[in-house]
């Protein structure tokens, strides 16, 4: 046995001389690079994350502005133009045989390029978002006088019947809007600026390059769904409105954007005669998501001991899941309450959390992370999409069967629902953001409502010129990211179609509800979380499902 194992330690010693002396020079030029990079770039984004943890969690200003220190220097670093001549040398020249180095360099490059622009300019870019999260974190709105938090909102325009009362929780959703409207403009141009010195039509373009996506590849898929939901969307809205008309004792041409249950309009109302709610209120959600996290072999116990996951004063009033130091240290921030919609919330975010920790942590540094944004967008939203599942509520909170059966039909209705208000929202962040970049000195009140309008069938309120595009965050902390959300979206449903009949080898999803079957666990681990960034977005969805993506499952599943 011992012989056994000398003779396996030589080979390996042996394989690993072999494979440094099959480098060529610039191959090694380039793993010297990355080695004295890594080395300098991680602990700042351990200490950028952390930072900007605690920052969320307490609504500290200092934090926001060491943030923005720390997020300056990380930039600086690949601001370099000597280093990005270097990176730009290893890209061009054919001589990285090694895949994964090649996938490095192409990392890197994108990394290097967003950041070739005057240091002066990019202090300005940092600073100002960071002043406009930091008065997102903090701003309340107020209803006669009295401040309420996006949760008291929310509970309003869910539970009340008073029009009254809704009109003045909606105007108060909105109120941020005018506090940081002219700043984000301001921002906007800034990145403009920025963007034009790479020689980039604007920075919406550039922000695609940078993720290896095309806008006209997005336009065609956006187009094409556009078209698809639009009569389906019509006519399930219609049912809606004269549900929503009834309940309010008012025509249907009196409803109005505070008459549906989000003020955006981006989730479904519950007009079906179930209320979700009820069945997690007697329930700690928090147990439900571990409990069933576990149970598919994807533990998440550390990440939440690690998490921040209930209301204080200060804090960051949405969720969000971060991974500090991409060596395991994965937590996740949330404003629980026992209801539906922070069941989803959960859910998803734990999505994201189980794709970061369960990366493999054998690959370099750089690939350490999802194949793209939209990637682990559609792992939790997979997830996210159970809270509304009949099968799973009564596998997690023991319902009846005649519970189950009697709201199955009701709640597929309402998730079919939810995905086509979804898509149409979407259609709004996607063709007003882009609009926005294009040209920040328009009437973008009027662009906003008039998006609302086409894609959302809502009435804008008589005489309205307020800038409540600029009450949505994702315009200052997740720029051009929106319609990533819709990928996402994509790609659940792809993932879900290959899981339910090629994993569980099911004959339908009639059934489904994921408890318990390790398997999809397994499968998520080795086929999409492990793999990391080692592949562009495209290949590893074809590599994990065999196809690469498409629209044809989300259609399949809630539009036809």
């Amino acid at each position: 046995m011992r012989n056994r194992l000398l003779y396996v330690i030589l080979v390996l010693i042996v394989s690993l001389v072999a494979f440094k002396c099959g480098e060529n020079e610039m191959e090694k030029q380039l793993r010297n690079f990355i080695d004295s990079h890594v080395d300098k770039v991680k602990p700042l984004m351990k200490e950028m994350n952390e930072t900007y943890w605690q920052a969320t969690i307490t609504g500290n200003e200092e934090d926001f502005e060491k943030v923005a220190s720390l997020e300056i220097e990380l930039r600086t670093i690949y601001s370099d133009t000597a280093d990005f001549a270097l990176i730009r040398k290893f890209k061009d020249e054919e001589q990285i045989s090694s895949p994964l180095l090649q996938r490095q360099v192409e990392i890197l490059y994108s990394s290097y390029l967003g950041n070739q622009i005057d240091p002066a300019l990019m202090k300005k870019i940092v600073r100002k978002s960071s002043e406009i999260e930091n008065k997102f974190s903090v701003f309340r709105g107020t209803m006669s006088g009295k401040k309420v938090t996006d949760n008291d909102i929310k509970k309003i325009l869910s539970e009340e019947t008073d029009s009254s009362v809704r009109r003045a929780a909606w105007f108060a959703s909105k109120q941020v809007g005018g506090e940081v409207a002219s700043n984000i403009i301001e921002l906007v141009k800034l990145r403009n600026e920025a963007a034009q010195h790479l020689g980039f039509e604007n920075y919406y373009v550039l922000s695609l390059t940078l993720t290896e996506q095309k806008l006209e590849d997005l336009n065609q898929i956006f187009d094409e769904l556009a078209q698809l939901t639009e009569e389906p969307f019509r006519q399930l809205k219609f049912e809606m409105d004269s549900l929503l008309a009834h309940q309010y004792a008012i025509a249907i041409g009196g409803l109005m954007p505070w008459h549906y249950h989000d003020p955006f309009f981006q989730e479904g109302p519950q007009v079906y005669d179930v209320n979700l709610d009820k069945f997690y209120q007697d329930h700690d959600i928090k147990e439900l998501a571990a409990t069933f996290y576990n149970g598919i072999d994807l533990n998440v116990d550390d990440i939440l001991a690690r998490s921040d996951l209930y209301e204080k004063e200060g804090k960051n009033q949405h969720a969000y899941c971060t991974d500090i130091d991409r060596e395991g240290d994965v937590r996740i921030l949330c404003n629980l309450k026992n209801n539906e919609k922070w069941m989803d919330t959960i859910l998803h975010e734990l999505g994201h959390a189980v794709y970061d920790k369960y990366m493999d942590p054998d690959l370099p540094f750089l690939l350490r992370e999802p194949a793209h944004s939209f990637t682990t967008e559609a792992v939790a939203q997979l997830f996210g999409r159970l809270s509304r599942n009949a099968n799973w509520i009564q596998g997690m909170t023991g319902i009846s069967d005649e519970e189950r059966k009697e709201i199955a039909g009701t709640v597929f209705k309402s998730m079919r629902l939810q995905q086509l208000i979804f898509a149409r929202w979407c259609q709004v962040m996607f063709r007003f953001e882009q609009a926005l970049y294009q040209n920040p000195d328009q009437d973008l009140n009027k662009l906003w409502w008039d998006l609302v309008e086409k894609y959302q069938m809502i009435k804008r309120p008589p005489q309205r010129n307020a800038p409540d595009w600029a009450a949505k965050i994702h315009f200052t902390i997740v720029p051009v990211y929106y319609h990533n959300y819709m990928l996402g979206e994509l790609l659940a449903s792809q993932m879900h179609h290959y899981i339910v009949f090629d994993i569980l080898d099911n004959e339908s999803d009639d059934a489904v509800s994921y408890i318990n079957q390790t398997e999809i666990g397994d499968f998520l681990k080795e086929e999409i979380f492990s793999v990391g960034a080692k592949y562009e977005w495209n290949e590893m969805i074809k590599h994990s499902t065999g196809e690469y993506l498409t629209a044809k499952y989300f259609v399949q599943q809630f539009v036809k």
